[in-house]
């Protein structure tokens, strides 16, 4: 148990710095983009990247699925945003309506959205399965894995 808890901490979730050029790396790879918005003092946050997202990036089997990136509201950080403009993260979650941590959108490379957002967390045993299920929905056709 505490080896896992050690090899999750050692796993970082990329942020987003400059999504214009994840956009670019999303296309050419056909991939979604999974925005996660989250937050310094947001318990919820820790408990979404401890539970799902970490564990999703240990195991590498959606490195050819979706492409993760973490934008931080709390933290007086900034972006390139798809268009090429840099500007603060929380005026980038401002334009697409997200107010509340955790949210994650699914884009694709122009920052378009492609499925249902997530808003938080209400039930941590059923999060799992709807959040591969929005993945699912994401991928292009050609990628999707037969169930």
């Amino acid at each position: 148990m505490l080896a896992m808890a050690a090899l999750h901490a050692g796993v970082k979730i990329p942020l987003a710095v400059d999504l214009q050029q994840d956009g670019q790396a999303a296309r050419d790879s056909r991939l979604p983009v999974m925005l996660v918005f989250s937050a310094v003092t947001c318990s919820h946050c820790d408990v979404l990247e401890e539970e799902f997202i970490r564990p999703m990036l240990l195991g590498g089997e959606y490195t050819d699925r979706i492409m993760i990136r973490k934008l931080v509201l709390d933290n007086g950080s900034q972006l390139t945003d798809f268009a090429g403009t840099r500007r603060p993260v929380e005026e980038f979650a401002r334009s697409y309506g997200v107010y509340v941590t955790p949210t994650i959108l699914f884009v694709d490379h122009t920052g378009r959205q492609l499925a249902e957002r997530m808003v938080g967390i209400n039930t941590i045993e059923m999060y799992g399965g709807y959040l591969l299920s929005l993945i699912h929905i994401s991928e292009p056709t050609r990628l999707r894995r037969k169930s």
